[in-house]
């Protein structure tokens, strides 16, 4: 019984590989900000407290992905290499 529980209790590492799994599988057609909703969606998990489930290499994926997408102004800083 316990097994079951900690199956379905969502860790930062179980959510950043489930992203990471979606992304990978969609072969480009998915970018980080979709996979992170479509996550939410699948889990039931709302999209304002997935903020603490998403790790610090998954937080900048996003704003790479959001500063390619011009959601968010590029920072003058390098970008990271994906």
């Amino acid at each position: 019984q316990i097994k079951e529980i900690e199956e379905k209790f969502m860790t930062q590492a179980k959510f950043s590989a489930l992203v990471e799994k979606v992304v990978k599988e969609s072969n480009g057609l998915v970018n980080y900000i979709e996979a992170v909703t479509s996550i939410c969606d699948e889990f039931e998990i709302e999209v304002e407290t997935a903020s603490k489930l998403i790790s610090k290499p998954l937080k900048d994926k996003i704003k790479y992905n959001a500063q390619e997408l011009n959601y968010i102004k590029r920072t003058s800083r390098g970008v990271l290499p994906l």
